[in-house]
Order: structure tokens, then sequence, then C-alpha cells
């Protein structure tokens, strides 16, 4: 089949996740990077362009530039991928839709709640496919628990610990990563909260299928001077009577990307870590303990066809990336991606930020989370 033409939005020089993007969309050869508006300065664009080999003509200064020249073309995108930082996410991907330009966007979709609601509004208006790059929800076996769990191994959920350690910006924030993260302006009210604090939020509900109901937040803006949180403990309750907690932290010295998950039921329990993403631990109320490898025989069908190398090969974050592409790639393609964070999951994620920054401050204690 023809591969799929993406447009980028953001993702110019010094970008970490742009690149990340061009990869995992291109990793499975059914989708190629053919023009962006890279950057909103034009000649850090054309850089950009440059860096991504792509034709310097489709490294465009604006949006409605890109939009424009795209459409004229017979060879002009297929959709548009946002990887700036959250302050653009909303205008972006609402002038993609508007031009009739399906998005795929990174994290957390917007910078606050009552964007992204314009963002859902934007998106039924546009009836066109909207998905949102919780990479971790790509890993083999993330997918593989989420099936275990679903199919009963761990019987009644009751415990869900979930943890997301950094200690990158436990000193001054310098550099364009560290500086726009913890500019307010920039990054929305949540710091740590919205820039990992809602993966962790996302990969507990999706790997359990539960919904949180309410939660009970302690954030800490722990280095003097900063003006959004770096440190982050959010206890919360789901849907089917089960506890979780949650732990982020941007500021625990020797941490790098120590996402992982427990989770407990009246039946067995379960960790998965991000680190060591190929194994899947699995105990049994009886004491059994069964080490499930990615890319082994064992997998069901969502792990299974999400997996590229023989057991003992690693496969890791950019393919879990990849991934979601694949599962992008086929939904504009009409066919099924159940698993593809949308726009649901991207109300979800900023209603948790926004509730939990605004408990956090009041001190107001247990209070409901509601969409």
């Amino acid at each position: 089949m023809p591969r799929l033409r993406m447009g980028m939005i953001g993702g110019g020089p010094g970008s970490f996740i742009g690149p990340v993007h061009r990869i995992a969309a291109e990793m499975d050869r059914e989708i190629e990077l053919v023009a962006g508006c890279f950057s909103s300065d034009a000649a850090k664009s054309r850089a950009a362009g440059e860096s991504y080999r792509i034709d310097p003509a489709r490294a465009y200064p604006d949006l409605a530039a890109m939009f424009a020249a795209e459409r004229g073309r017979a060879d002009g995108i297929d959709f548009v991928a946002v990887v700036s930082p959250n302050h653009h996410h909303l205008p972006a991907a609402s002038a993609a839709l508007a031009a009739g330009y399906p998005v795929i966007s990174d994290k957390p979709a917007t910078a606050t709640l009552a964007e992204a609601r314009a963002l859902a509004s934007a998106v039924a208006a546009a009836g066109l496919p909207y998905a949102l790059t919780h990479t971790y929800t790509g890993y083999p076996l993330v997918r593989e628990a989420r099936a275990r769990i679903a199919g009963g191994a761990l019987g009644t959920v009751r415990k869900l610990v979930v943890e997301y350690p950094q200690g990158w910006l436990a000193g001054e924030a310098t550099g364009k990563q560290a500086e726009w993260r913890t500019d307010p302006a920039r990054s929305g009210p949540g710091g740590c909260i919205g820039d990992i604090g809602t993966h962790a939020f996302h990969l507990a509900e999706f790997v359990t299928g539960l919904k949180a109901t309410a939660l009970l937040a302690d954030l800490a803006a722990v280095v003097p001077g900063r003006a959004v949180d770096d440190d982050c403990t959010v206890l919360l309750r789901y849907d089917n009577g089960a506890r979780g907690v949650l732990l982020a932290s941007q500021i625990e010295v020797g941490e790098m990307n120590g996402l992982r998950i427990r989770v407990y039921g009246d039946k067995g329990g379960l960790l998965w870590r991000q680190e060591v993403p190929n194994t899947l631990t699995l105990h049994s109320v009886d004491g059994r303990t069964e080490i499930v490898h990615a890319g082994g025989p064992q997998l069901g069908p969502d792990a299974a066809s999400r997996t590229r190398t023989p057991t003992g090969h690693p496969e890791g974050y950019l393919e879990a990336f990849a991934n979601l592409y694949r599962d992008f790639a086929a939904t504009l393609r009409g066919e099924p991606a159940p698993l593809l964070p949308g726009i649901e999951d991207a109300l979800r994620g900023m209603s948790f930020i926004d509730t939990a920054v605004r408990a956090s401050r009041d001190e107001a204690g247990w209070v409901p989370l509601t969409i």
C-alpha cells in the first residue's frame, strides 16, 4: 500500500520529541515525513527540514502556508503530527482539523482543561481521527498485562501502585527541554504532574480497564523559585472500589525514566517496568511466579501483533512509539485500532492534571474526578 504522508508541527532545532516521532512514524514503512512547520521562526523551520531531509520547499514558515501549499499538491500530506510544547497543541491541532487533516498529538493534549474541552469540540466538529501518543501503551507487554487482567488472571483488582521517578530537574532548569516544562505559560499549570504524571495516570487506567473517580493530591515545587510542581503524590479511588497510589517526581536524584506499575487482585499480582520492558512478572495467590518474555509464544494477540523480534532481542521506547503510529495508520485506512489513545483519553488526562493541581493548591482533601 502507498505510504501515508505526514506533516509535522513543531520538532525544530533542539527538539527531543520531534525526531522520536519521525523515527517511530517511519519504522514500519507505512508513513513518511514529507513536510512540516517545524518552528515559528522561518529560518529554524528550514534548518529542521534540512535535518529531516525533506524537500526544502516543504519546510514552511507557518501553518497557514503549509496547509495552503499541501492542499494544492497531488502528493500533499495525509495527516498532521503535533509535537510542539503544550501551549501550541490546541491552536495547532484545531487548525489542522479545520483544514481537513487528522491529527496525532504528543501528550498532554493541551495546556489546560478548558483547552482540552475546546479540542474535543473541534474533533467532534471535524469528524476526523485524533490520537494521543501515550507511548507506554505501545509496549507489547503493557498490552499483554491489559489482556491478562481483562481475562481474570488477577481476579478482582484491589490495589494499583504506579510510579514515574526522574531526577533530571533536581537542580536548575537549563536547556530548551527543561525551560519550557517549568514555565506555566508554556507547560500549563501542571509541571511534573502534566509531563510524566499524566503518563502514569493513563497507564494505570489502560492496564486495568478501571476509571479513577476521586483523588487526593499533594503536589510541590521542591526546587526554590520553581513556578510549577516537580514532585507529586496522588491517592486514587477507582470505579470498582480499588485504591491506587501515583508517585511522580522529577527531583529524585539518580532516577532516569523509572516508570513502573504494580497491580494486585484477589487472585494475583503483576509488575511491569519501563526500564526493563521486555519482562512481565505475574504472581499467583498460591505462591507461583510467572515471568512472561516479550516475543514469547505465550503472548496474546494484542501483544504478539505488535512485537517485531524474537524473544531475547530487546525492543524498547522507539518500537513502542512506532506501535502507536502503526495503529494510527490503521485508523486512517479504516481498520480498527481499539487500543490507540484518543480524545476521551485526552480529556481524562487533562481533567486529572487540573483536578490534582487545584486540589493540592486548595488542600481540598478527597475530591471527585469528573470529566
